[in-house]
């Protein structure tokens, strides 16, 4: 394993940021790259990455990483680092105000340009020119600020990576995937592995995720150029959200780290052994199709599903109660899915996201994340 420290800061600052990512077996093969909380209060995310690097320390040894995988085990010392009236705020840059996992680069306009005349009907020397051009850009970044800086040494790891997992956790939540639509089978059997309740799929989500610009130019570049300079989606990426922030224990860490792993040996990145991807999982569901259900006024939220349950359009998912006169709002369903998570906070104002159910009918456009 070699050990890699990435400095964040400008000199003269009066903070000093450093970013650490491992790294096991060799470049030139297939390549994974995995990280862990870049929502820094994100907490099962980064003990996930502890089980992690022990599993890929003792495969090394073993002379079984058969391909390069690099891992970062917390993603957002910057974030880390934001702390107010006692509390972690590991989501947003307190500087600008800017979600950590938003603002990447889409790289698609330049590399049509770049590609012209480049490519040709072998599919894997397109790869291999994409990813050249790729290295290229990312390395001609010029970030202006420490966050900057971090995007910018997270995102030239991963951009030739075969496969991006991105570990998050929801505020509650049962264990979902988002991915793009091109990668639903090739991501089918890690969430089947990981026992995930959803696979959310779109062609652009909005707002330039980490694992969208990793992987939605691959799709882009194939329709821009067409069927004769073959393009496959060539990057795995996908968001993986581990559940709630307090589910943090070694029981559900060790599980998800041999899941990630098993992934890795379905890929034939690492040899793990004998590893059995249980034939029944969730079906992909369109993010589109995602119901956001939101408070209608102020109250107390009593909730009457749990997270992972199926639901039925029509059915109340939480009772909001006004603490002073009693009067109830039943909230409902608008359609038949799952209720993958939903809010830890048990009063809650006008406006605020109590839960999301995803559904398998697209009905939304735009913008299809939560800020």
């Amino acid at each position: 394993m070699d050990t890699i420290k990435h400095p964040l800061s400008a000199p003269h600052g009066t903070a000093q940021y450093e970013l650490t990512s491992y790294h096991f077996g060799k470049p030139g093969g297939p390549k994974a790259y995995i990280q862990a909380a870049l929502h820094a209060d994100e907490v099962p995310a980064m003990l996930v990455a502890q089980q992690l690097r022990q599993r890929l320390q003792a495969l090394e040894a073993a002379g079984k990483v058969k391909g390069e995988v690099i891992l970062v085990p917390a993603a957002n010392p910057i974030g880390l680092a934001q702390v107010i009236n006692e509390r972690p705020f590991g989501r947003f840059d307190l500087s600008t105000g800017i979600n950590f996992n938003r603002g990447y680069p889409h790289y698609f306009a330049q590399l049509t340009t770049l590609l012209k005349g480049q490519l040709g009907s072998d599919a894997d020397a397109n790869v291999r020119t994409i990813r050249r051009h790729l290295r290229e850009l990312a390395g001609q970044w010029q970030p202006n600020s420490d966050a900057a800086t971090l995007k910018k040494a997270l995102f030239a790891m991963a951009i030739d990576a075969d496969i991006v997992l991105d570990l998050h956790c929801e505020n509650e939540g049962a264990l979902h995937l988002y991915v793009g639509t091109s990668l639903c089978e090739s991501a089918q059997p890690l969430a089947n592995l990981m026992g995930a309740c959803a696979v959310l799929h779109t062609t652009g989500a909005g707002g330039e995720p980490f694992d969208e610009a990793c992987s939605r130019l691959w799709w882009d570049l194939a329709e821009h150029f067409g069927p004769g300079y073959p393009i496959p989606s060539a990057c795995m990426a996908a968001t993986v959200e581990l559940r709630g922030e307090v589910e943090v224990n070694y029981e559900l860490a060790a599980r998800d780290a041999d899941a990630i792993i098993g992934y890795l040996h379905v890929r034939g990145i690492v040899d793990a052994g004998e590893v059995k991807v249980p034939e029944q999982g969730c079906t992909p569901m369109p993010l589109e199709g995602t119901q956001r259900l939101d408070a209608p006024h102020a109250g107390l939220l009593v909730y009457l599903k749990e997270v992972g349950a199926l639901v039925r359009a029509g059915e109340v998912i939480a009772d909001l109660i006004d603490p002073v006169s009693g009067d109830t709002t039943h909230l409902k369903s608008e359609v038949d899915g799952v209720l993958f998570t939903r809010l830890s906070h048990r009063y809650i104002i006008r406006g605020m996201n109590v839960a999301k159910i995803a559904g398998n009918k697209p009905f939304r456009s735009g913008s299809l994340l939560s800020l």
